[in-house]
């Protein structure tokens, strides 16, 4: 399978706000056809990014193209863009219809062929027969549909998105999440989504760009950004990751061997080693919650390795309990214990167990990361 072409390519973009510099050297290609996320933090530069691809914003250095164009000349309006920003911008005295066909207003269309686009832009996001409404009559997800038909009428290579689902309820969110993947399939184009939300990145895109203090952290696939962060500070950010510290023992033949703390002594390849924290003490071993398996009394196992541990808290959330749990043998260095947190599906049969009970925590050496 060949690779899709580049539609957008940033080359050492740099931008300036006086002495703020918020964009730094960014170096970044997004393929034709490709869901991709720019995710981070308020104020590390992911809006500010879409922005000076969008045309809004001038950029201080480097350069943007988008279908191999140089973008420095073009204005936001003649770009092959269209944006849907955070408020929808829905005008409120105009009908559904009249909301999406306003980009239309200079097409020299007959107004028959543009009430048809109009038609197949609301079919196209779900509001079939909804062109006559009106506008503030609508409901949050139903102006997003609109400001998304409103944006897709005009047929562009790229939708930049700005935090679009950020004012909705958290069923709604989820429900438009499955919508926009499905309708980026369906048109074929581009969508470049800037969000704060990592797991509204990890579900939709099919790239993401992790972005700190105006610099791409680690740009990778969802599966490979969550299995195995570049830095520690990816770690922490992209969901929820324990550390336990470790100490390095020996190093031969693209092997690590770490001695762990409550883990014991494993050996770990290189590819699961990242790099750590510039003011962390020492190397750390990070792991993900759903990767190890909390073993009721008298259970089997198919994991290579066992720990005990007591329950410390455990907090139930109907799919899914959180245990936390303090391995033996590990303490702060203040003396105080340690705790890790576990996640288990509520399946048929497995009971929730208490706080307080001792258990096993059944594990693999394939599912730690090292950060040094």
């Amino acid at each position: 399978m060949t690779e899709a072409k580049p539609m957008i390519e940033c080359q050492g973009v740099h931008k300036y706000y006086g002495d703020y510099h918020a964009l730094r050297g960014i170096d970044l290609t997004i393929r034709a056809g490709e869901f991709f996320s720019l995710l981070g933090p308020s104020g590390c530069g992911k809006t500010t990014l879409l922005r000076t691809i969008a045309g809004f914003e001038d950029i201080s250095d480097g350069a943007i193209l988008i279908g191999g164009k140089r973008m420095e000349e073009v204005p936001a309006n003649k770009r092959p863009t269209n944006m849907v920003f955070q408020s929808y911008a829905i005008f409120p005295h105009l009908t559904v219809a009249e909301n999406v066909a306003f980009g239309l207003r200079r097409d020299p269309r007959s107004k028959a062929e543009k009430a048809a686009a109009v038609e197949e832009a609301l079919a196209m996001v779900g509001l079939k027969g909804y062109g006559a409404r009106s506008a503030h009559a609508l409901s949050g997800g139903q102006r997003q549909r609109v400001a998304l038909a409103r944006a897709l009428i005009l047929k562009p290579k790229v939708l930049l998105l700005d935090e679009p689902l950020s004012a909705l309820d958290r069923k709604m969110r989820e429900q438009m999440q499955v919508e926009l993947i499905k309708l980026q399939r369906q048109v074929g184009i581009t969508f470049v989504l800037v969000t704060h939300d990592q797991e509204e990145a990890l579900v939709m895109s099919d790239r993401i760009a992790v972005m700190f203090e105006g610099e791409i952290a680690q740009l990778d696939g969802p599966e490979a950004l969550y299995a195995r962060p570049a830095t520690r500070r990816v770690a922490d950010f992209i969901g929820v990751m324990n550390f336990l510290p470790a100490t390095i023992l020996s190093e031969a033949g693209g092997t690590v061997t770490v001695d762990v703390a409550g883990l014991g002594t494993v050996e770990l390849p290189e590819r699961q080693v990242s790099r750590a924290n510039p003011d962390d003490a020492g190397a750390v071993i990070g792991f993900r919650p759903e990767t190890m398996t909390l073993v009721g009394p008298g259970a089997t196992h198919t994991q290579p390795r066992e720990t005990n541990a007591t329950i410390d808290e455990v907090v139930y959330y109907g799919d899914m309990t959180y245990y936390d749990l303090r391995l033996d043998g590990v303490a702060r260095g203040d003396g105080k214990s340690r705790t890790v947190r576990i996640s288990m599906r509520n399946v048929f049969g497995r009971d929730v167990q208490e706080v307080g009970t001792r258990t096993r925590l059944a594990w693999s050496p394939g599912s730690l990361v090292l950060f040094r």
